[in-house]
């Protein structure tokens, strides 16, 4: 059976990094489908080239593989001339193995393209996409962050301090000011003296601050110490632009909000992946396929067996993951949720399972445009607790209520 063609006309590109092949196919009815085959180069001259003769012939439809990030300046250039290109992965249009050719891929892509047998990938809107750029150096810089963190505390070790051995968290503000005093050439006891409300006692504090700082170990730790303060104002510009720049979305923000475990930062960096409109994926099952977050289907000789996880949009998924720890902690559905998953599944997989119901529930919220609700909380009570004192305090300032003795 040959390919029944569905478009007149279709459009293939072949990306590299200084070179894009495209393939265009146009068939008329009652004649041989006519080939045109042109390369461009990399640069921005030759994309707007390729853009405007594209556009010469009023294509249907336009497809290019997702090669790394050179697809997304050619992708651009096409829509500055109105034509919106289908974006596959490279993985659903592999040919036959030894006939490949930069030539020949773009012309496969164009053949598929034409019989309606390709399926793009979600690509937000232009603002939101050009957004990802932030949201995600801001995920690369916290990662940097917490390298730079392990490596003081390597470097304070490798001088004999053993605050880790004391104190939970080396990195919290009581530690963070011992670890401090101690570089900027203080004594253990000195910085003992900025121990706050730490409950290790004061004893075993002291013999862990004591230890052989040299002055190489001084200056290497300092030379962390600055980069973890350049780190954290290059993370804080981050937010506070990418915040700014969602300012249009508010209403969306609001929505994201209201579920346990989103603040600001966490709904803005998700806006940016998934964007706003929510009929682009179809369903919340998409969505969650899409994102990487939903089980994968293995089934043979009529037994389905327990599917991994699909590979999907790692920024999301890791997003939805930290999303999950922190909505597990809060008096909500998602924790009675964990808590019955745990105990069968294991941690790292009831996190994950938490993560698919955040994603399901965020869709629902952005389609119907109403705030979270979760049916295991009184928010009624919870107003009430909220507010009692006040009101309490009013009453009786005006008098409805006998004032205290």
């Amino acid at each position: 059976m040959d390919i029944q063609p569905i478009f007149r006309c279709a459009v293939g590109i072949d990306i590299h990094l200084a070179l894009l092949c495209v393939c265009i196919i146009i068939a008329e009815p009652g004649v041989e489908p006519v080939v045109h085959r042109r390369e461009f180069g990399g640069f921005q001259r030759d994309r707007r080239a390729m853009a405007d003769w594209i556009a010469s012939f009023k294509p249907d439809i336009v497809v290019m593989e997702s090669t790394g990030i050179y697809w997304k300046s050619p992708y651009a250039a096409l829509e500055k001339v109105g034509i919106h290109a289908q974006v596959v992965n490279a993985r659903q249009v592999k040919k036959v193995p030894g006939r490949k050719t930069d030539t020949s891929d773009a012309e496969w892509l164009a053949m598929l393209a034409r019989a309606g047998l390709l399926r793009g990938s979600f690509i937000p809107p232009e603002r939101l996409h050009t957004l990802r750029q932030v949201s995600r150096h801001h995920q690369k810089i916290t990662a940097m962050r917490a390298m730079e963190k392990n490596r003081l505390v390597k470097v304070l070790s490798d001088a004999g301090v053993r605050i880790t051995a004391v104190v939970s968290d080396p990195h919290g503000v009581a530690a963070t000011a011992m670890i401090n005093c101690l570089l900027d050439g203080g004594t253990p006891e000195q910085a003992l003296s900025l121990a706050g409300r730490l409950q290790a006692p004061r004893e075993e504090l002291l013999a862990a601050l004591q230890g052989e700082l040299s002055a190489d170990h001084r200056f290497v730790a300092n030379t962390i110490r600055h980069h973890l303060q350049a780190l954290e104002a290059q993370r804080a510009d981050l937010e506070r632009y990418l915040v700014e720049a969602l300012q249009p979305h508010e209403a969306a923000l609001q929505l994201l909000m209201t579920m346990p475990g989103i603040d600001r930062l966490a709904a803005a960096k998700l806006l940016v992946e998934i964007g706003v409109d929510m009929t682009a994926f179809g369903n919340a099952g998409r969505l969650c396929k899409w994102a990487g977050v939903c089980p994968g289907n293995d089934e043979s000789a009529g037994k389905r067996r327990r599917g991994d996880t699909a590979p999907g949009n790692r920024y999301v998924r890791t997003l939805l993951c930290q999303i999950a720890w922190a909505a597990v902690r809060t008096t909500s559905q998602f924790k009675s949720r964990f808590q019955n998953l745990v105990s069968r599944r294991g941690t790292k997989k009831a996190i994950v399972a938490i993560g698919h119901k955040v994603l399901k529930t965020v869709f629902v919220l952005l389609s119907r445009q109403v705030p979270y609700h979760d049916s295991t909380v009184d928010y009624e009570a919870l107003a009430v607790k909220r507010n009692a004192p006040r009101w309490i305090k009013q009453l009786r300032k005006f008098g409805y209520l006998p004032k205290m003795a």
